[in-house]
């Protein structure tokens, strides 16, 4: 039997027929308002309807960018969308009036994180930690086969770790977030810095950025660094530093074989894995006498949430 996963982001989601080994049998997607909430539970209501013109679903899962009640009914806040408390259950089960459908509500980390360990390159593992390396940093945590979600559902909120006191103010209203040192907005960040402060130096950069620093985004240092430019690769090297360094420190609680990175700066590949590499094995406590983590790129790339989603609609209580 098969499931349908929507991924919802801040202007678009994304459907999938998925079946129970993974495969996404069609897709399809909608814009949508992040401000309009009752929009967006009409379009999810609509890519249903399109979805199940030809094929059985039985399970629909709803991967929602923000803290997902503990009994996956809701979301009782998202930084991007107006949900505030909001039972987007059963909102969307009022519009497509399928009562023998199971509707479950999944924060999106949780959902590629799942994804990942599921059909993924954590198939083969029992204990996995997820960063997602996007606008912000995302985590998901799976402990002896089972996705970690805390009393209250918003278990591994991984990016606001406070790793600098008093550091680079956060859009949670704290500073010093790890996810403002790990993120594509933090690289973002630092890169036009360096271009304001080191514009000789950052000059295939602005190359690239038609010659602002304003106009720098995350794809263009990874694309700089890959071609060889040194600024953008010492500001890949900062940023994977933060991320091993980080990891060293949850490695001391949770003690995973695995760390997958995953979001859009994890397209740097290798410029990001080795120095984060380096940084988790100076920093890991206990280091020649414990068993070391892998660290590697997520596989699942932008249909993750989509195929975790469906997947936990349908495997878990």
């Amino acid at each position: 039997m098969h499931a349908i996963g929507v991924d919802i982001g801040g202007t678009k989601i994304a459907a999938g027929v998925v079946d129970d080994e993974g495969r996404i049998l069609a897709k399809t997607r909608r814009d949508t308002d992040p401000d309009d909430v009752a929009s967006i539970d009409a379009a999810i209501a609509d890519v249903y309807r399109e979805l199940t013109a030809d094929f059985e679903v039985r399970e629909v899962g709803l991967a929602a960018a923000g803290f997902v009640a503990a009994d996956r009914s809701g979301v009782l806040f998202a930084p991007n969308i107006a949900w505030r408390d909001y039972p987007l259950r059963d909102k969307v089960a009022a519009l497509i009036d399928a009562p023998d459908v199971r509707i479950v509500v999944e924060n999106d980390a949780n959902a590629a994180g799942w994804a990942e360990f599921r059909y993924g390159v954590g198939r083969d593992a029992q204990d996995m930690v997820l960063l997602t390396l996007g606008t912000g940093l995302g985590g998901a945590v799976v402990t002896n086969g089972r996705l970690v979600r805390g009393a209250w559902g918003v278990a591994a909120e991984i990016g606001h770790m406070r790793v600098v006191p008093g550091g680079h103010y956060c859009g949670c209203g704290h500073q010093g977030c790890w996810e403002q040192y790990v993120s594509g907005s933090a690289l973002v960040r630092d890169a036009q810095a360096a271009a304001i402060s080191q514009p000789a130096r950052a000059q295939h950069l602005l190359d690239l950025a038609g010659g602002t620093s304003a106009g720098i985004t995350g794809p263009m240092v990874t694309a700089a660094a890959q071609a060889g430019d040194a600024l953008a690769v010492d500001l890949l090297t900062g940023l994977a530093t933060w991320v091993g360094e980080g990891a060293a420190t949850v490695a001391a609680l949770l003690d995973p074989e695995l760390f997958v990175l995953g979001g859009g700066v994890s397209a740097a590949g290798d410029l990001l894995l080795g120095p984060a590499r380096q940084a988790f094995a100076e920093q890991l406590s206990g280091r020649g006498h414990r068993p070391e983590a892998s660290i590697v790129i997520a596989a699942m790339g932008n249909d993750a949430g989509m195929v975790g989603a469906a997947d936990l609609a349908r495997v878990l209580d």
